[in-house]
C-alpha cells in the first residue's frame, strides 16, 4: 500500500524535476471508474542532501558496469496491483523502461507473500540480472537474497520501502519518502482538523515494515509534543487494504462511539473507513479522517468533507531508479538514501490538484 510513501539525485547537489514519460492506470479493483490516464501526474522531486550524506560508487560497491538498453534489470514488485500504489508504481518503472529503450526489463510480483518475493528475486538473479529495483514487502529477512545478489556484484536500489542491511555494501541505494514526517505532517493536519483536542483512532498499516513503523511513530511524537489535548484511544493494522480498513472501523464505531478523528497509514483503509462511517450514518466530517498516500481516489473525498486530508507519498518512481542507476554505472557518486519531497492536499488545494494525483 501502502505505502503508500516515493528524484535526480548527485554527490553535492541533487534537485530536478523528471520528466514522466507515460503513465499509468491509477484504479483499485473495486473502483472500476477511478484512475483516468494518469498524464497530468506529479513528478518525483528529490531533497537536495547534506553536504556530508554518505555517498555510494560503483568501485566502492564493487558492481561491474553494463549497458543498459542492453543488459537485464529485474523489477520486483510486492504487493499485487489492487491497490493503486502499487499499480502507479509498477507503470511508472516498465514506461520508463521503455522509454529508455532498456529491451531486457524482467518484472515479478510477490502478492503481497514475502516468501514469494524472495524466490522471485532468486529467479530474477538466475535469470541473469545484472541490477536490481526492488520495492520490498517486509525490512528483515533479505539475506538470502543479498548474499547470492554479492555473489555476483548485482547492484540493488530498493524504492518505497527501505530493507535492514548496510548501505553501499548489501544494496546501493534506498529512494523513497521520509515516512516519519509524513507521520508528523498527518498529525499536524489532524490537530487543525479536531482543533487539538478529542479522542484519535489509529488504522496501522501492514507490520514488518519500516513504513508502518515511521508513520506510526512521527504521528505520535508529534501528537505528544504539539497537541497534548489529543488522546489516541484506538489502534489496530488495516493491513494497507482497503476492505480491512472498512472491517476494523466498523469495530471502531461499535467500541468506541467518541472517537472524533481517524488517521489511516494509507488512502486505501482511509476509503475503506469512509465506506465504514457511511454504512453506519454517519455524516462527512463527522470523524476528521487523515491518510498518508495522494491516490486520486482519497483526495477527491476532500471536497465533501469525508476525509480533512492527504499526505503525499508519490510512486512514480521509474524515472529517478533509472537515473540514479544510470549515474551509478557511469561512476558517479550516489547518495545513500534519496529521500522525496512530498506535497499534501487539503481542503485548500485539493479540488485543483486532484487531477495530478494517481
Amino acid at each position: 500500500m501502502t505505502s503508500s510513501s516515493h528524484r535526480v539525485v548527485g554527490a553535492a547537489a541533487f534537485v530536478a524535476l523528471l520528466t514522466l514519460a507515460a503513465a499509468g492506470c491509477a484504479k483499485s479493483e473495486d473502483d472500476k471508474q477511478a484512475g483516468a490516464q494518469d498524464t497530468a501526474g506529479q513528478q518525483q522531486v528529490a531533497q537536495t542532501p547534506a553536504g556530508n550524506a554518505p555517498t555510494c560508487t560503483i568501485d566502492k560497491f564493487g558492481a561491474k558496469k553494463f549497458d543498459l538498453k542492453s543488459g537485464v534489470v529485474g523489477f520486483s514488485q510486492s504487493e499485487k496491483e489492487a491497490n493503486p500504489f502499487r499499480i502507479a508504481e509498477t507503470q511508472s518503472i516498465k514506461s520508463e523502461a521503455k522509454s529508455l529503450g532498456i529491451a531486457n526489463l524482467k518484472t515479478t510480483n510477490g502478492q503481497s507473500q514475502f516468501n514469494k518475493q524472495i524466490s522471485d528475486v532468486q529467479q530474477l538473479i538466475a535469470q541473469g540480472a545484472q541490477a536490481l529495483v526492488i520495492a520490498p514487502l517486509n525490512s528483515d529477512g533479505w539475506e538470502p537474497v543479498l548474499q547470492q545478489a554479492a555473489a555476483r556484484h548485482i547492484p540493488i536500489i530498493t524504492v518505497d520501502r527501505q530493507i535492514n542491511a548496510t548501505a553501499c555494501k548489501d544494496y546501493v541505494t534506498f529512494i523513497g519518502s521520509d515516512f516519519y514526517t509524513q507521520g508528523k505532517r498527518a498529525a499536524d493536519q489532524m490537530i487543525k482538523a479536531v482543533g487539538g483536542k478529542g479522542k484519535v483512532a489509529i488504522l496501522l498499516g501492514a507490520s514488518g515494515n519500516n513504513v508502518t513503523t515511521d508513520r506510526t511513530n512521527g504521528f505520535k511524537d508529534e501528537l505528544k509534543q504539539k497537541a497534548p489535548g489529543i488522546q489516541i484511544t484506538f489502534q489496530q493494522t488495516g493491513d494497507f487494504a482497503r476492505e480491512k480498513g472498512q472491517q476494523v472501523t466498523e469495530q471502531l464505531i461499535q467500541s468506541n462511539p467518541d472517537v472524533n478523528g481517524l488517521y489511516a497509514e494509507n488512502d486505501e483503509m482511509a476509503l475503506g473507513a469512509v465506506t465504514a462511517l457511511k454504512g453506519a450514518g454517519k455524516k462527512a466530517g463527522q470523524i476528521k479522517i487523515v491518510s498518508v498516500d495522494g491516490t486520486r481516489n482519497a483526495v477527491s473525498q476532500i471536497p465533501g468533507g469525508w476525509i480533512s486530508a492527504v499526505i503525499e507519498s508519490n510512486p512514480r518512481f521509474g524515472p529517478l531508479a533509472f537515473q540514479t542507476l544510470t549515474k551509478f554505472l557511469n561512476g558517479e557518486a550516489i547518495p545513500e538514501k534519496v529521500i522525496i519531497s512530498d506535497r499534501e492536499y487539503d481542503a485548500s488545494n485539493a479540488k485543483q490538484s486532484v487531477a495530478s494525483a494517481y
